[in-house]
C-alpha cells in the first residue's frame, strides 16, 4: 500500500455532473461508525475488458491502495465482493439523485454508505514530524522473497549517506494490514520513526504487509507465525547487503508486531535485539477478552455475563474442532447473547442476522484462531538476547502494566540479564502525548510519536550496538 494514492485519486479524476450508468472515475461517500463519527470511503472503479476493477481508500484512517476481489455493476447495481480482505458493498444507483445507494459490511459491522461520483473534499492535516523530501540519507525501494509462502514483500531501505556497514532493524507492524509506513488514523507513524533513527545513523528496513500495497500473498489467511516469517525473509534478505552490519541485525514491533518479534528472533541466530513497543505478554485469548469489553461497537449492562459468553466463544474458536462444527456451535451462542443485546438497541432481524453471521466469520479466521491459543510470554522466555519493552500510560488498547508484568516475568524466569522495561506516561497505543488515550483521539493529535519514545528508543539501541 502507498498513500500516497489517495492524492492520486483526489487529482487524477475530475467530477462528472451527469453520472447515468457509468461508474468509471472517483467516487466517495461519508458514513457513521456505531460511536457516531464519520468515516469518509474513496473508491476509484476502472473499466476493463471483463468489467470494473476498485480501488478503495478510507482516509479518515488513513489506508489505501485495498483492491477487492471482483467488482461487478450490472442494471444499476454495484456489488464489491472484497472477501479478501474482509468487507463487502452493495448498492443501487438511483439515476434522480446521481447517488448510489448502499451498505458497507465490515467485521461484522452493517454501515449505511451512498456514494457520490467525483473527489470529496479533504482538510490539510498538520502533521510536523513527517519528513520531507530531499532527505539527508540513502533511500531505496526494495523487493525479498519469503519462498516458503511464495510471497513476494515490498518496502524501503534507509541509511546514512556515507558508505559503510550499519546497525540495521527492522520495523514490524501490528495487527490489521498496514503499509510500509505504518500508516494508521491520518499519521504515519513508521515513517517517522524510520526518519528518526536513520539520522541517528541506524539502517532501517520497512515493508508493507503481505497481500497489501505493492507485497503479494492473501492477508486474510495469514497469522502471527505467517507474519514471523516474513520478517525472517527480510533478515536473510538485509545480510545479502553489503552496506549493513550482519552481527547487528534487530527488530522493532509494533503492538502485534511486538509479539511477532521475539517469534521470529526465537528462530534464527542472526537478531541482535529487540524492541517491543505496546507489545502484550498474556495469552491472545485474555487480550481478546479485555478488548472486546473497552473497544466493544454498543453499550453492555451486564459485563460479567458478557465477558462469560465472549470466553465461551474464544474457546470454541480456539478449539481443534472441525471448522463446520465450530461454526455450528459458534452460530447458536452468539445468537443466544448477541442477538438480545442488539434488539434492545433496536437493530433489525436482518441486521442482526448478518451481524452475527460476520462476526461468526470473523472469530474462526485463522489469524484469530491462531492469536486465540498465542502466549507471548512463551516466546519472551526463550529470549536471550537484548529487550526494550515501552508501553504507554494512556493505552486503551493494551494495557502497560499488566502487560509489562507478563513480559518482565517471562524474562526472568528465562534467565535475560539484559532488559529493560519503561511505562512511560501520558502516551497511548501510538505513543503520542494525549488526553484520554482513546482510539478516536488519535487522528486529531498533530504528534505522530512522542520524541520521549524516539529518544528511548534510539539511545538504548546506540547504547545495545556499542556494547555488542
Amino acid at each position: 500500500m502507498k498513500t500516497k494514492l489517495i492524492t492520486t485519486l483526489l487529482i487524477a479524476f475530475s467530477i462528472l455532473n451527469v453520472v447515468s450508468q457509468d461508474l468509471s472515475g472517483v467516487w466517495h461517500g461519508f458514513t457513521k461508525n456505531p460511536d457516531n463519527k464519520d468515516i469518509l470511503f474513496v473508491f476509484l472503479f476502472e473499466k476493463t475488458e471483463s468489467g470494473f476493477v476498485s480501488t478503495m481508500a478510507v482516509p479518515t484512517f488513513d489506508v489505501s491502495g485495498i483492491k477487492p476481489k471482483t467488482t461487478t455493476f450490472k442494471n444499476g447495481k454495484l456489488s464489491i465482493d472484497g472477501s479478501n480482505v474482509g468487507m463487502k458493498y452493495e448498492g443501487i444507483l438511483n439515476e434522480t439523485t446521481n447517488l448510489i445507494e448502499g451498505n458497507y459490511t465490515e467485521g461484522g459491522v452493517l454501515l449505511t454508505l451512498n456514494l457520490k461520483k467525483g473527489n470529496p473534499k479533504m482538510a490539510k492535516l498538520n502533521r510536523p514530524q513527517e519528513p520531507v523530501k530531499p532527505y539527508p540519507y540513502y533511500e531505496e525501494d526494495v523487493v525479498f522473497k519469503n519462498t516458503k509462502a511464495n510471497v513476494t514483500l515490498a518496502g524501503t531501505f534507509t541509511r546514512p549517506n556515507k558508505e559503510g556497514k550499519y546497525p540495521v532493524v527492522v520495523l514490524i507492524s501490528g495487527s490489521g494490514r498496514h503499509d510500509r509506513d505504518g500508516s494508521i488514523p491520518m499519521h504515519k507513524p513508521f515513517l517517522v520513526l524510520s526518519d528518526y533513527l536513520t539520522r541517528k545513523g541506524i539502517a532501517v528496513l520497512r515493508f508493507d504487509d503481505r497481500g497489501f500495497g505493492k507485497s503479494t500473498g492473501d492477508f486474510s489467511k495469514a497469522t502471527t507465525a505467517d507474519f514471523a516469517q516474513d520478517v525472517l525473509s527480510a533478515v536473510q534478505y538485509l545480510k545479502s547487503r553489503s552496506d549493513i552490519n550482519p552481527k547487528k541485525i534487530g527488530l522493532i514491533g509494533h503492538s502485534e508486531g511486538g509479539i511477532v518479534a521475539p517469534l521470529a528472533a526465537n528462530q534464527t541466530k542472526d537478531i541482535s535485539f529487540i524492541v517491543a513497543l505496546a507489545a502484550t505478554g498474556i495469552p491472545g485469548s485474555e487480550v481478546a477478552v479485555m478488548q472486546s469489553k473497552s473497544l466493544s461497537p454498543f453499550p453492555v449492562s451486564n459485563e460479567v455475563e458478557f465477558e462469560q459468553n465472549v470466553r465461551k466463544a474464544i474457546k470454541i474458536a480456539a478449539s481443534n474442532e472441525e471448522i463446520a462444527k465450530k461454526r455450528k456451535e459458534l452460530t447458536i451462542h452468539n445468537n443466544s447473547y448477541l442477538a438480545p443485546i442488539l434488539k434492545s438497541l433496536g437493530a433489525t432481524d436482518e441486521n442482526i442476522s448478518t451481524f452475527i453471521e460476520k462476526e461468526t466469520e470473523s472469530v474462526l479466521k485463522p489469524w484469530n484462531t491462531y492469536f486465540y491459543n498465542y502466549n507471548p510470554a512463551n516466546e519472551f522466555e526463550k529470549l536471550s538476547i537484548p529487550v526494550l519493552s515501552l508501553n504507554g500510560s494512556k493505552d486503551t488498547q493494551v494495557n502497560a502494566t499488566m502487560n509489562q508484568n507478563a513480559i518482565r516475568k517471562a524474562l526472568i524466569k528465562g534467565g535475560n540479564k539484559n532488559y529493560k522495561i519503561v511505562e512511560l506516561e501520558n502516551l497511548n497505543h501510538l505513543f503520542q502525548e494525549c488526553k484520554t488515550g482513546n482510539i478516536n483521539e488519535y487522528k486529531d493529535i498533530e504528534q505522530t510519536i512522542s520524541p520521549i519514545a524516539l529518544k528511548e528508543i534510539s539511545n538504548w539501541i546506540l547504547e545495545i550496538i556499542r556494547i555488542k
